[in-house]
């Protein structure tokens, strides 16, 4: 055999939080295939739903460029630990602890965070995102880079800019408008409402979505959804709306008797690598890299930007959203809105209370 140089930038890949591994690659029979792997990278962080931190940014990027570079792999998987999360985006803890108020150090975190995208974006074998449950932030912009995305239907989508002192610029603005059209996306951005599995393969974020809730030995589709094609009052299509009234608490019942399996995503997954298997390497790639396009060359355009804005908005609203979130209670994350426009108004600066006066403590003192 070949000796081969090795491109990867550096021997040893390993970073908290981030698992690579080769799996063995099969046919659409399952017959595994000697010799040939897709490479699965794991976001590592379930207690903390599978945020990314510093260091596992740098993983994903080191991850992705040794995939990238390997000869034997056929497809890349990206997913996460456990089944309650994909990834919900940058971690919260972090950014209100440490990059909260440093704009210089969040600057430069974010030179990490793009060309964690930019690696997906280039990765020389087709990204598949393996969807395990929420993919939210910029967990869903990492995932709307990925050139497949395959989900359990258990799993809840969006962003959560506004809401929480940001501005979905890590990809979100960039990809949704291509993917969904302007009006999905700015509805998307703007609201921070999240939507179901079944909504998003509607809009047309997902490949594919299969069950994950099985009650009685048997899989049953997201009870809390609607997964039927209905109309409402207004004649609105209701498909992958989440039920009300009689029908949420039937749903709530149902899910309290089963249970999560993954094996139905683990199988379409497979057999989405094995149908690209069953295809000429080269001829594959290129295609992807051509049909990867219209999401890079917004991606390109804006990074640095958008890399600008983020570090800056660390001394205002990402400040005080961050630490809203990560110091509120569970029932109650964010800023008093109100107040704080109102202040605005009035002309009060950041510099000075403004921070504390709107946190979650404040609205409940007294």
């Amino acid at each position: 055999m070949r000796e081969f140089k090795n491109h990867d930038i550096v021997d040893d890949i390993a970073k908290p939080g981030v698992r690579y591994e080769k799996r063995p690659a099969k046919l659409p029979d399952g017959t595994v295939v000697a010799g040939l792997y897709n490479a699965w990278i794991t976001l590592d962080n379930p207690g903390q739903f599978n945020s990314y931190t510093t260091d596992m940014v740098k993983g994903v990027i080191l991850a992705f460029r040794a995939a990238s570079n390997a000869r034997d792999v056929n497809c890349v998987v990206f997913t996460g630990a456990g089944d309650k999360a994909f990834c919900t985006g940058g971690n919260t803890k972090e950014y209100a602890e440490y990059y909260a108020g440093h704009p210089q150090e969040y600057r430069q975190y974010m030179r990490l965070f793009n060309d964690m995208v930019s690696a997906i974006l280039a990765c020389d074998k087709p990204v598949i995102c393996r969807v395990n449950g929420m993919r939210i932030g910029g967990g869903q912009e990492i995932g709307m880079a990925c050139d497949f995305s395959v989900a359990q239907d258990l799993a809840r989508f969006g962003q959560a800019g506004p809401k929480h002192g940001s501005a979905p610029i890590g990809g979100a603005t960039d990809f949704l408008p291509v993917v969904v059209g302007s009006e999905r996306a700015m509805a998307a951005c703007v609201l921070c409402e999240p939507f179901s599995a079944h909504k998003a393969y509607q809009m047309g974020v997902l490949t594919d979505v299969v069950p994950a809730l099985k009650v009685d030995g048997k899989f049953v589709a997201n009870p809390l959804i609607e997964t039927q094609r209905m109309v409402d009052d207004y004649g609105r299509n209701v498909y992958g709306e989440p039920k009300t009234g009689e029908a949420a608490k039937e749903g709530k019942a149902l899910m309290a008797r089963g249970t999560v399996d993954l094996s139905l995503l683990d199988a379409k997954v497979e057999e989405l690598c094995a149908k690209m298997l069953l295809t000429f390497p080269d001829c594959t790639t290129k295609t992807i890299e051509e049909l990867r396009k219209p999401k890079l060359d917004a991606w390109n355009r804006n990074k640095e930007n958008s890399r600008a804005w983020l570090a800056l908005n660390m001394m205002t609203e990402a400040r005080s959203g961050f630490t809203a979130f990560n110091e509120g209670t569970k029932e109650d994350r964010e800023v008093d809105f109100v107040l704080l426009r109102q202040k605005l108004a009035a002309g009060e600066s950041w510099v000075g209370p403004l921070h504390d006066s709107i946190q979650p403590k404040a609205k409940h003192k007294g």
